[in-house]
């Protein structure tokens, strides 16, 4: 049985590199908690295809586990089960 998602804004600490790249390192969830991000191994423009929208889509290693972490305009997002 697929989970249905929705949108979930979060805010998200992140650097710039030389050559301009956003590069997320932390995020900050709803009830405050705060997630370093171990590892970017994919960025790309990419659909959510599970709850809508378009963006810049990273994967993203945090506490082991792959997620994404989407980045619409000037905000981010994460795909939260509800």
């Amino acid at each position: 049985m697929e989970q249905r998602r929705k949108k979930q804004y979060v805010s998200v600490t992140a650097r710039f590199d030389t050559a301009g790249n956003i590069i997320p390192v932390k995020v900050l969830w709803e009830d405050g908690r705060r997630f370093d991000i171990d590892k970017i191994t994919d960025v790309r423009p990419c659909a959510s295809l599970k709850c809508g929208g378009f963006g810049m889509r990273y994967t993203c290693r945090i506490l082991g586990k792959e997620t994404y972490i989407f980045r619409e305009a000037d905000r981010w997002y994460v795909e939260k089960i509800v």
